[in-house]
């Protein structure tokens, strides 16, 4: 569990990453999973839709949790890295859903 301060509302609130992941040569990986869309600023349209907000705030909220895991790692020595589906295809990973 992570403490974070969302940008967002100003508010605290606690974050669980996807993975901890601990590998043989001694680093150890914090790593969140989310769609690439989800990873980087939204475009603005020529109108600010309803979409639009959604992605801003979702986008805004997601840097608050990332920034405060990355902050968590370095402090342990371990690294935070943020995965989208690019990522996993070029670790060779497939995702199955239930």
């Amino acid at each position: 569990m992570i403490p974070y301060i969302c940008k967002t509302d100003g508010g605290r609130h606690r974050y669980f990453v996807d993975l901890k992941l601990e590998m043989a040569n001694g680093k150890t990986y914090l790593i969140e999973i989310k769609p690439k869309c989800q990873t980087v600023p939204p475009v603005q349209p020529k109108r600010k839709t309803r979409k639009y907000v959604t992605e801003v705030m979702t986008y805004a909220k997601n840097i608050s949790k990332w920034e405060a895991a990355d902050r968590y790692a370095k402090a342990q020595g371990w690294i935070f890295q943020v995965w989208h589906e690019e990522t996993l295809k070029n670790l060779g990973i497939r995702l199955l859903t239930a």
